[in-house]
């Protein structure tokens, strides 16, 4: 029986990751067919798709205003989730749980309520749809996990280090500067780099927000409204190329990091 209940336990994982991963197999392997259809059967492999993506003025356009965007959100990200972080995690204030509590709750709000209500701020305001306000979205929505993962690092014995130095006569900027972002980099790091892949492939915020000038994943999705075609495969592999590439560093620059310090 235990042998059976093994069987059974591995089956289902392996339907699970098909299940999972057969979109994104399917959608890879079409980019390189080398007709215009990306249906079955296969015919390639050829690069011809992906030479003609890069040649798309609109494309490489969009893929700029991603990375912008991506890079900007999360820098900022990161930065509003230390000093959050720092703050809750280091000097407590009368009410840090509700205070908490706050800074998580974009975390249980849909993208679609996020970035209606900006629009509905923004047309108030006569702000008109823009990439700041793209960028803005996509900065609610990369704090809370920001916040989250710098809280985490955080540590009593980092805090006894903090101490030592204010009371050797450090000023809180050079403790700030000399233990509490070397210490914190790994989480810094890993923050950025998660912010940055949300950012990346984010769609429902940059539909509604964005003006004349759209991410690669609404450009993508403009493409899909004429039909399918290889290049549209070719786009969405490079969408998920870079989120992978973005999650691995992120995973071996911080266990890089921590092995260091061991």
């Amino acid at each position: 029986m235990r042998g059976l209940g093994r069987v059974l336990a591995w089956s289902y994982l392996v339907v699970v990751f098909l299940f999972i991963l057969l979109p994104v197999v399917s959608l890879v392997v079409f980019s390189f067919q080398a007709t215009s259809l990306p249906v079955p059967p296969f015919s390639g492999p050829s690069l011809r798709w992906f030479e003609a993506l890069f040649a798309d003025p609109r494309m490489l356009s969009a893929l700029r205003t991603s990375v912008i965007v991506g890079i900007v959100s999360a820098l900022l990200a990161t930065v509003l989730g230390f000093l959050a972080a720092y703050g809750l995690g280091r000097y407590r204030p009368a009410g840090a749980t509700a205070l908490r509590a706050i800074i998580m709750t974009p975390l249980g709000v849909s993208y679609l309520v996020i970035g209606f209500g900006l629009l509905v701020v923004a047309n108030e305001l006569a702000l008109g749809r823009s990439l700041l306000l793209v960028t803005l979205g996509h900065i609610i929505i990369n704090t809370p996990l920001a916040f989250a993962i710098i809280l985490s690092q955080m540590r009593e014995e980092h805090a006894n280090l903090e101490r030592a130095a204010r009371d050797l006569g450090a000023g809180e900027p050079r403790v700030i500067g000399s233990i509490v972002l070397p210490v914190l980099l790994p989480g810094l790091l890993a923050a950025f780099l998660l912010s940055f892949t949300l950012s990346w492939d984010e769609f429902i915020i940059a539909f509604l927000l964005a003006g004349f000038q759209v991410t690669l994943p609404v450009e993508i999705w403009s493409s899909l409204r004429t039909g399918l075609d290889a290049k549209t495969n070719a786009a969405g592999t490079v969408v998920f190329a870079i989120s992978l590439i973005v999650l691995v560093l992120a995973y071996a620059t911080n266990r890089a990091l921590r092995k260091g310090r061991t």
